[in-house]
């Protein structure tokens, strides 16, 4: 058993995998394409960018999978695992480690992964330590109409930094702050006046994906929703999607009465690479260079 990082001599593998690429990164599959593709390979041998992947060869068998890092955040995310027809194979738990270890090198506290519900790969990332912390769905609302949408809803990209973070901490479950921690620049628009509705824009070549933080008083989030996708700045003819998570199911009633077409549900799925130490230890002081400590003197009376 060998895991090797990707090399030129492995464009012949990846060539012959496209097709069977398994997508673990919604946001990067749907605004970028393929993984596998032409101008995903040639990224990977950029050094200033940490993307790496892992090569597994065992008998005759090749396994593939990829990880990557956005600059500033303090986890990694698994890009992808090919081919989708070997990924019951007993290697497939090492390959992911060894990416998990790539992804410690970098500082990553922990890894995430978003596997299709009945997708192959889920045993593996188990074995390998990921666990299930929400669900989500994406919804394609490319087609959605724009009759009957008022001529006031207006967007804003005026982004109140305390808004959004108010709206943040009210939705996002505790638990998952620290999974997914506010991001410290904002790209996205502001499409309630009562300031109750943030949309996080993640766009590329091959679409744009939007992520909601609504409010769960907010009215109007249907008509909100739909101003928002007519109007969206630079469209072009790019497809739409909306990546609504389980602690913000309630707007999948608001999205599928305009037309929203929904995925499957995929699991999102995170494995900690570092833990909080909560046993007690004592640690001896540290003494400023060039200070004594002189003991105390009790004078009896």
């Amino acid at each position: 058993m060998a895991i090797r990082p990707l090399d030129l001599l492995d464009l012949p593998k990846l060539v012959r995998y496209r097709s069977e690429a398994v997508s673990l990164d919604s946001k990067r599959v749907l605004t970028r394409g393929n993984p596998l593709g032409a101008a995903g390979f040639m990224s990977y041998f950029n050094p200033m960018r940490h993307l790496y992947t892992g090569v597994f060869e065992e008998n005759g068998t090749t396994l593939l999978g990829g990880i990557s890092q956005k600059n500033g955040d303090s986890f990694s995310r698994l890009v992808y695992l090919a081919p989708a027809s070997r990924l019951n194979h007993p290697g497939l738990p090492s390959l992911i480690e060894q990416l998990c270890v790539e992804a410690g090198s970098w500082g990553s506290m922990h890894v995430l992964a978003e596997p299709e519900e009945e997708s192959t790969a889920f045993p593996a990332l188990r074995m390998s330590g990921f666990s299930v912390y929400a669900w989500q769905r994406i919804w394609d609302v490319s087609h959605i109409p724009s009759n009957g949408i008022p001529d006031e809803k207006q967007l804003s990209e005026e982004i109140s930094i305390s808004a959004v973070q108010s709206l943040y901490y009210q939705i996002v479950p505790p638990l998952l702050q620290t999974v997914e921690p506010l991001p410290k620049t904002f790209s996205g628009v502001v499409c309630s006046q009562s300031k109750s509705c943030y949309v996080n824009i993640t766009q590329g070549s091959q679409g744009i994906v939007l992520t909601p933080l609504i409010h769960p008083e907010a009215s109007d989030v249907s008509a909100e929703l739909a101003s928002l996708v007519s109007r969206l700045p630079d469209r072009r003819d790019r497809p739409v999607y909306i990546c609504v998570r389980s602690y913000q199911a309630w707007l999948e009633t608001a999205i599928e009465d305009l037309g929203g077409v929904p995925s499957g549900r995929q699991a999102v799925m995170v494995k900690h690479l570092v833990h909080l130490v909560k046993d007690e230890q004592t640690v001896r002081a540290a003494q400023p260079a060039g200070v004594s400590v002189q003991p105390s003197r009790v004078t009896r009376p």
